[in-house]
Protein backbone atom coordinates (compact mmCIF):
# COMPACT_ATOMS: atom_id res chain seq x y z
CA UNK A 1 0.00 0.00 0.00
CA UNK A 2 1.41 3.65 -0.58
CA UNK A 3 2.58 5.71 1.78
CA UNK A 4 1.97 9.28 2.12
CA UNK A 5 5.23 11.47 1.94
CA UNK A 6 7.33 11.40 4.59
CA UNK A 7 5.95 7.95 6.28
CA UNK A 8 7.96 5.24 6.57
CA UNK A 9 6.80 1.73 4.68
CA UNK A 10 9.01 0.05 8.28
CA UNK A 11 7.18 2.43 11.07
CA UNK A 12 5.83 0.09 13.88
CA UNK A 13 1.86 0.96 14.43
CA UNK A 14 1.92 2.54 17.98
CA UNK A 15 -0.67 -0.38 19.15
CA UNK A 16 2.04 -3.51 18.33
CA UNK A 17 4.63 -0.89 20.33
CA UNK A 18 2.56 -0.45 23.30
CA UNK A 19 1.93 -4.42 23.56
CA UNK A 20 5.31 -5.05 22.86
CA UNK A 21 6.43 -2.43 25.44
CA UNK A 22 3.60 -4.02 27.87
CA UNK A 23 4.58 -7.62 27.18
CA UNK A 24 8.77 -7.05 27.89
CA UNK A 25 7.65 -4.88 31.06
CA UNK A 26 5.96 -8.01 32.31
CA UNK A 27 8.67 -10.21 31.89
CA UNK A 28 11.09 -8.19 33.30
CA UNK A 29 9.29 -7.69 36.60
CA UNK A 30 8.56 -11.36 36.50
CA UNK A 31 12.45 -11.65 36.48
CA UNK A 32 12.37 -9.57 39.58
CA UNK A 33 9.91 -11.51 41.36
CA UNK A 34 11.89 -14.84 40.62
CA UNK A 35 15.15 -12.63 41.78
CA UNK A 36 13.37 -12.27 44.86
CA UNK A 37 12.30 -16.04 45.64
CA UNK A 38 15.69 -17.35 44.50
CA UNK A 39 17.15 -14.67 47.21
CA UNK A 40 14.97 -16.41 49.98
CA UNK A 41 15.88 -19.48 48.77
CA UNK A 42 19.50 -18.97 49.21
CA UNK A 43 19.29 -16.60 52.24
CA UNK A 44 16.81 -18.41 54.28
CA UNK A 45 17.09 -21.62 53.34
CA UNK A 46 20.55 -22.34 53.05
CA UNK A 47 24.11 -21.24 55.04
CA UNK A 48 25.33 -19.65 52.35
CA UNK A 49 26.52 -15.92 53.71
CA UNK A 50 25.51 -12.59 52.06
CA UNK A 51 28.57 -11.49 50.41
CA UNK A 52 29.48 -14.87 48.76
CA UNK A 53 25.89 -14.68 47.62
CA UNK A 54 26.35 -11.12 45.95
CA UNK A 55 29.14 -11.80 44.32
CA UNK A 56 28.38 -15.12 42.85
CA UNK A 57 25.24 -13.66 41.53
CA UNK A 58 27.18 -10.53 40.34
CA UNK A 59 29.93 -12.42 38.83
CA UNK A 60 27.36 -15.12 37.24
CA UNK A 61 25.41 -12.67 35.54
CA UNK A 62 28.47 -10.84 33.94
CA UNK A 63 29.77 -14.27 32.39
CA UNK A 64 26.23 -14.91 30.95
CA UNK A 65 25.81 -11.27 29.78
CA UNK A 66 29.65 -11.42 28.36
CA UNK A 67 29.26 -14.43 26.91
CA UNK A 68 25.50 -13.49 25.40
CA UNK A 69 27.49 -10.25 24.28
CA UNK A 70 29.96 -12.30 22.48
CA UNK A 71 27.17 -13.88 20.04
CA UNK A 72 26.06 -10.53 18.56
CA UNK A 73 27.19 -9.84 15.18
CA UNK A 74 28.49 -5.96 15.52
CA UNK A 75 31.31 -5.97 17.68
CA UNK A 76 31.11 -3.09 20.83
CA UNK A 77 33.18 -1.88 23.24
CA UNK A 78 31.80 -1.68 26.09
CA UNK A 79 31.07 1.60 27.88
CA UNK A 80 32.16 1.64 31.43
CA UNK A 81 29.66 3.46 33.94
CA UNK A 82 31.12 3.53 37.00
CA UNK A 83 27.83 5.66 38.38
CA UNK A 84 25.35 3.04 37.56
CA UNK A 85 28.16 0.00 38.14
CA UNK A 86 28.09 1.48 42.03
CA UNK A 87 24.29 1.65 42.13
CA UNK A 88 23.46 -1.90 40.86
CA UNK A 89 26.30 -2.93 43.17
CA UNK A 90 24.61 -1.04 46.27
CA UNK A 91 21.30 -2.30 45.30
CA UNK A 92 22.54 -6.39 45.34
CA UNK A 93 25.02 -6.06 48.33
CA UNK A 94 22.38 -4.11 50.85
CA UNK A 95 19.64 -6.19 49.55
CA UNK A 96 21.27 -9.55 50.64
CA UNK A 97 22.60 -8.07 53.63
CA UNK A 98 19.24 -6.49 54.68
CA UNK A 99 17.11 -9.72 54.69
CA UNK A 100 19.57 -11.37 56.80
CA UNK A 101 17.83 -9.86 59.61
CA UNK A 102 14.48 -8.55 58.12
CA UNK A 103 11.36 -11.16 57.44
CA UNK A 104 10.49 -11.05 53.95
CA UNK A 105 7.18 -8.29 54.15
CA UNK A 106 8.84 -6.07 56.18
CA UNK A 107 12.00 -6.35 53.76
CA UNK A 108 9.73 -6.19 50.39
CA UNK A 109 7.94 -2.90 52.04
CA UNK A 110 10.97 -1.03 52.68
CA UNK A 111 12.64 -1.77 49.56
CA UNK A 112 9.62 -0.68 47.04
CA UNK A 113 8.61 2.06 49.34
CA UNK A 114 12.11 3.46 49.33
CA UNK A 115 12.40 2.71 45.03
CA UNK A 116 8.65 4.51 44.58
CA UNK A 117 9.98 7.50 46.66
CA UNK A 118 13.27 8.04 44.70
CA UNK A 119 11.61 7.77 41.56
CA UNK A 120 8.63 9.27 41.98
CA UNK A 121 10.29 12.35 43.76
CA UNK A 122 12.77 12.43 40.91
CA UNK A 123 10.20 12.58 38.23
CA UNK A 124 8.38 15.34 40.01
CA UNK A 125 11.62 17.29 40.49
CA UNK A 126 11.59 17.46 36.77
CA UNK A 127 8.72 18.42 35.92
CA UNK A 128 6.00 15.21 35.88
CA UNK A 129 2.51 15.83 37.22
CA UNK A 130 0.20 12.75 38.46
CA UNK A 131 -2.93 13.51 37.00
CA UNK A 132 -6.32 13.07 39.60
CA UNK A 133 -6.81 9.47 37.90
CA UNK A 134 -2.67 8.27 38.41
CA UNK A 135 -3.12 9.74 42.14
CA UNK A 136 -5.55 7.39 42.84
CA UNK A 137 -3.98 4.53 41.33
CA UNK A 138 -0.69 5.49 43.05
CA UNK A 139 -2.85 5.24 46.63
CA UNK A 140 -4.78 2.07 45.45
CA UNK A 141 -1.50 -0.03 44.52
CA UNK A 142 0.37 1.80 47.92
CA UNK A 143 -2.51 0.89 49.69
CA UNK A 144 -2.75 -2.50 48.17
CA UNK A 145 1.20 -3.60 48.73
CA UNK A 146 0.67 -2.39 52.42
CA UNK A 147 -2.26 -4.38 53.02
CA UNK A 148 -0.12 -7.19 51.60
CA UNK A 149 3.18 -6.44 54.12
CA UNK A 150 2.27 -4.50 56.77
CA UNK A 151 -0.44 -6.68 58.70
CA UNK A 152 1.28 -8.65 61.72
CA UNK A 153 5.00 -6.75 60.43
CA UNK A 154 7.32 -6.09 64.07
CA UNK A 155 9.05 -3.31 64.30
CA UNK A 156 12.29 -4.32 62.36
CA UNK A 157 15.75 -3.97 63.34
CA UNK A 158 17.63 -0.85 62.73
CA UNK A 159 20.16 -1.49 60.35
CA UNK A 160 18.18 -3.81 58.07
CA UNK A 161 16.06 -1.47 57.61
CA UNK A 162 18.62 1.41 56.62
CA UNK A 163 20.26 -1.15 54.20
CA UNK A 164 16.99 -2.26 52.86
CA UNK A 165 16.10 1.85 51.96
CA UNK A 166 19.41 2.29 50.78
CA UNK A 167 18.82 -1.20 48.62
CA UNK A 168 15.65 0.60 47.13
CA UNK A 169 17.06 3.95 47.03
CA UNK A 170 20.30 2.46 44.85
CA UNK A 171 17.88 0.57 42.58
CA UNK A 172 15.65 3.62 41.89
CA UNK A 173 18.44 5.16 40.44
CA UNK A 174 19.97 2.63 38.85
CA UNK A 175 16.44 2.45 36.78
CA UNK A 176 16.54 5.84 36.52
CA UNK A 177 19.68 6.49 34.82
CA UNK A 178 18.71 3.37 33.02
CA UNK A 179 16.65 5.29 30.71
CA UNK A 180 19.21 7.03 29.21
CA UNK A 181 21.01 3.47 27.36
CA UNK A 182 21.07 3.22 23.71
CA UNK A 183 21.75 -0.71 24.01
CA UNK A 184 20.53 -2.44 26.70
CA UNK A 185 23.01 -5.49 26.84
CA UNK A 186 25.76 -3.44 26.17
CA UNK A 187 25.32 -1.36 29.06
CA UNK A 188 24.11 -3.95 31.80
CA UNK A 189 27.03 -6.50 30.53
CA UNK A 190 29.41 -3.31 31.37
CA UNK A 191 27.41 -2.60 34.39
CA UNK A 192 27.71 -6.19 35.74
CA UNK A 193 31.57 -5.97 35.37
CA UNK A 194 32.66 -3.20 36.90
CA UNK A 195 30.11 -4.49 40.17
CA UNK A 196 32.12 -7.81 40.18
CA UNK A 197 35.29 -6.13 41.50
CA UNK A 198 33.10 -3.90 44.10
CA UNK A 199 31.45 -7.43 45.91
CA UNK A 200 34.96 -8.99 45.70
CA UNK A 201 36.22 -6.49 48.22
CA UNK A 202 33.23 -6.85 50.57
CA UNK A 203 33.10 -10.70 50.29
CA UNK A 204 37.59 -10.37 51.34
CA UNK A 205 36.69 -8.06 53.82
CA UNK A 206 33.81 -10.95 55.03
CA UNK A 207 36.02 -13.92 54.07
CA UNK A 208 35.58 -14.99 58.17
CA UNK A 209 32.46 -15.50 57.89
CA UNK A 210 32.22 -17.22 54.42
CA UNK A 211 29.81 -20.15 53.98
CA UNK A 212 30.11 -21.43 50.11
CA UNK A 213 26.67 -23.72 50.44
CA UNK A 214 26.46 -25.40 47.17
CA UNK A 215 22.83 -24.95 47.41
CA UNK A 216 22.62 -21.38 48.53
CA UNK A 217 25.72 -20.84 45.41
CA UNK A 218 23.36 -22.80 42.81
CA UNK A 219 20.45 -20.24 43.72
CA UNK A 220 22.99 -17.42 43.19
CA UNK A 221 24.25 -18.20 39.82
CA UNK A 222 20.40 -18.64 38.52
CA UNK A 223 19.49 -15.35 40.29
CA UNK A 224 22.89 -13.66 38.61
CA UNK A 225 22.08 -15.39 35.05
CA UNK A 226 18.57 -15.34 34.38
CA UNK A 227 17.21 -13.21 37.14
CA UNK A 228 19.26 -10.56 37.39
CA UNK A 229 21.35 -10.03 34.48
CA UNK A 230 18.12 -10.84 31.79
CA UNK A 231 15.82 -9.42 33.72
CA UNK A 232 18.18 -6.18 33.66
CA UNK A 233 18.56 -6.31 30.13
CA UNK A 234 14.45 -6.59 29.25
CA UNK A 235 14.09 -3.70 32.03
CA UNK A 236 16.49 -1.46 30.16
CA UNK A 237 15.22 -1.92 26.91
CA UNK A 238 11.59 -0.64 27.93
CA UNK A 239 12.77 2.09 30.82
CA UNK A 240 13.16 4.79 28.10
CA UNK A 241 9.54 4.13 26.84
CA UNK A 242 8.06 4.43 30.45
CA UNK A 243 7.87 7.65 32.86
CA UNK A 244 9.44 7.92 35.75
CA UNK A 245 6.23 7.28 37.91
CA UNK A 246 4.73 4.47 35.55
CA UNK A 247 8.18 2.91 35.92
CA UNK A 248 8.16 3.22 39.72
CA UNK A 249 4.68 2.41 39.86
CA UNK A 250 4.89 -0.90 37.89
CA UNK A 251 7.58 -2.60 40.34
CA UNK A 252 4.84 -2.68 43.11
CA UNK A 253 3.70 -5.30 41.45
CA UNK A 254 6.63 -7.63 42.02
CA UNK A 255 6.45 -8.18 46.04
CA UNK A 256 2.35 -9.66 44.85
CA UNK A 257 4.31 -12.17 41.98
CA UNK A 258 6.88 -12.75 44.58
CA UNK A 259 3.96 -14.29 46.97
CA UNK A 260 2.58 -15.48 44.91
CA UNK A 261 5.97 -17.43 43.73
CA UNK A 262 5.91 -18.23 47.09
CA UNK A 263 2.84 -20.20 46.94
CA UNK A 264 3.90 -22.35 44.05
CA UNK A 265 7.57 -22.64 45.15
CA UNK A 266 8.11 -22.22 48.56
CA UNK A 267 4.65 -24.30 50.06
CA UNK A 268 3.45 -20.98 51.29
CA UNK A 269 -0.37 -20.58 52.30
CA UNK A 270 -2.96 -18.52 49.75
CA UNK A 271 -5.18 -16.24 51.78
CA UNK A 272 -7.84 -13.86 51.39
CA UNK A 273 -5.56 -10.69 52.49
CA UNK A 274 -3.28 -11.83 49.68
CA UNK A 275 -5.97 -12.27 46.75
CA UNK A 276 -7.79 -8.94 48.10
CA UNK A 277 -4.17 -6.47 48.24
CA UNK A 278 -3.24 -8.35 44.66
CA UNK A 279 -6.14 -7.32 43.06
CA UNK A 280 -5.87 -3.75 44.64
CA UNK A 281 -2.55 -3.43 43.51
CA UNK A 282 -2.29 -4.54 39.97
CA UNK A 283 -5.81 -2.00 39.78
CA UNK A 284 -3.96 0.93 40.84
CA UNK A 285 -0.73 -0.39 38.35
CA UNK A 286 -3.52 -0.60 35.57
CA UNK A 287 -5.24 2.92 36.66
CA UNK A 288 -2.08 4.52 36.67
CA UNK A 289 -0.50 2.88 33.30
CA UNK A 290 -4.10 4.03 31.39
CA UNK A 291 -3.83 7.65 32.89
CA UNK A 292 -0.76 8.01 31.57
CA UNK A 293 -1.80 6.63 28.17
CA UNK A 294 -4.77 8.48 27.81
CA UNK A 295 -2.84 12.11 29.24
CA UNK A 296 -0.35 11.34 26.16
CA UNK A 297 -3.18 10.57 23.61
CA UNK A 298 -4.72 13.88 24.29
CA UNK A 299 -1.72 15.77 24.25
CA UNK A 300 -0.85 14.25 20.88
CA UNK A 301 -4.26 15.39 19.18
Amino acid sequence: MPTSKGQSTLEVPAPAVAIRVAVLTSIAMMAFAANSILCRLALKNTSIDPATFTSTRLASGALALWVLLTFRQERQTLHYNWPSALALFGYAAAFSFAYVSLSAGTGALLLFGSVQATMIVTGLLRGERLSFAAGLGLALALGGLMALVAPGVEAPPTMGSLLMIMAGSAWGLYSLRGRHSADPVLATTSNFLLAVPMALVINGIYIPWANFDPQGLLWAMLSGTLASGMGYILWYAVLPKLTSTRAAVVQLSVPVLAALGGIAFLGERLTLRLVVSAAVTLSGIALVIISKSSSAQTKST
